[in-house]
This record gives C-alpha cells, structure tokens and sequence, in this order.
C-alpha cells in the first residue's frame, strides 16, 4: 500500500517508513512524575572533570537558546518544525569537561528510566535539554519541567522528565535499548530495534 504523498520539500525531511502527524502523539511508559522544584536538581556526573548539580531556575539561566528542529517517533509519526528552548547540550559539555575516555553518555530520568547515545551524537549543534515548547512550558505529559531533544534521533532517545546527564567510557544501554531497540537509532537508516545492530555499534556512529 502507497502511503502519503506530500510535496517535494515536505518529502525530503520525513524519513523511511515515517508520514506526518497533527498534534503531538503522547507516548510514554509508566506515570507522568509530579514536579515539586524546591527539590528538583538536575545532575551531570561521571568521566568529567567538574560534575556539577543546579536547580531548576540555575539551569534555566544557563544561556538559553531556542531551536527549531523535526521529530521522528520510532512507531511511525513525524512532526515537523518543532520549536524548542532550553540549554544547549554543548554548554552542559563545556562547563563539565568530559575526559578523554569519555565516549557515551547515559541520561537519567524519574522513575530509574535511562537512554543511551554517544557523545558524538550529544554533541550535534541542536542537542539540548529543553523546557519549552512552542513558546510555552513543556505540558507534562511531553516531559516537564525537563526533556532531552536529540532530533537527528528517534524520539525516545529525548528522553522525558530528565534529572541527569552521566558520562561514561562504555555503552550502558537503556530501558528500551534493553528491550530490543537500537543503540544508535538514526531515523533516516531506520535504526529501530537491536537485531539491525552490527559489529561495530558499540561504538561511536
């Protein structure tokens, strides 16, 4: 069956096996984490030279940035044209200081849930951690007060309601990659599930 057919513009940013969506899909797994900030702190750990812990209102002064970015949900759906703000991945990066053995980085969120990417990959220009969206505050089923956008990606690697950012030497894969999902998990290969891995995904792509 043919799907979708969208102009020659529009095309060319929806990757393999993906067709556009109105709204924003809500897809998550367990329940959605009450945010209280008087206790909230977000986290940068591991192979860096200076971890750090802010608060909520710390990071948001962090140099925010705004990008404009599509989204590619590994179960089919794509938005475009998303608008997001928040601080820049490279700015958490440089105020750390990742070691040289540094090579992935683990994110950690409410509820124990995990992801797993390469530094390289962290490391594209609009990586960030966002609180925005649209203009306005994420709505909490999309991830507030906190959200990891990594758009070259599939969705699940921006992972919801984050609280912290380990650097690691090794690939430690997460809740979904565990579960049968790609480590790598670029859209435009269709890098869905684990079994499509080759020798070398332990490593950087």
């Amino acid at each position: 069956m043919l799907g979708p057919r969208y102009p020659d513009d529009v095309a060319a940013r929806i990757p393999p096996g993906q067709r556009l969506v109105k709204g924003w899909p809500v897809l998550q797994y367990g329940p959605i984490p009450r945010f209280d900030e008087s206790t909230w702190d977000f986290k940068v750990s591991g192979l860096v030279d200076s971890p750090f812990t802010v608060t909520y209102s710390e990071l948001k002064a962090m140099g925010p940035q705004r990008v404009q970015a599509d989204m590619h949900c590994v179960t089919g759906w794509s938005t475009l044209d998303n608008q997001w703000e928040g601080v820049p991945f490279r700015t958490l990066a440089e105020r750390a200081g990742p070691k040289p053995e540094a090579a992935w980085v683990i994110t950690h969120c409410d509820y124990g849930y995990t992801s797993n990417l390469s530094l390289g990959a962290m490391m594209d220009d609009d990586v960030m951690v966002a609180w925005g969206h649209g203009g306005e505050p994420l709505a909490p089923e999309h991830g507030y007060p906190l959200r990891l956008v990594v758009p070259k990606r599939y969705a699940w690697k921006s992972a919801k309601w984050l609280r912290g950012l380990e650097f690691v030497a090794r690939n430690e894969r997460g809740f979904w990659e565990v579960r049968g999902y790609h480590t790598h998990a670029d859209p435009w290969r269709e890098e869905r599930y684990s079994y499509q891995e080759t020798k070398d995904a332990e490593s950087e792509p």
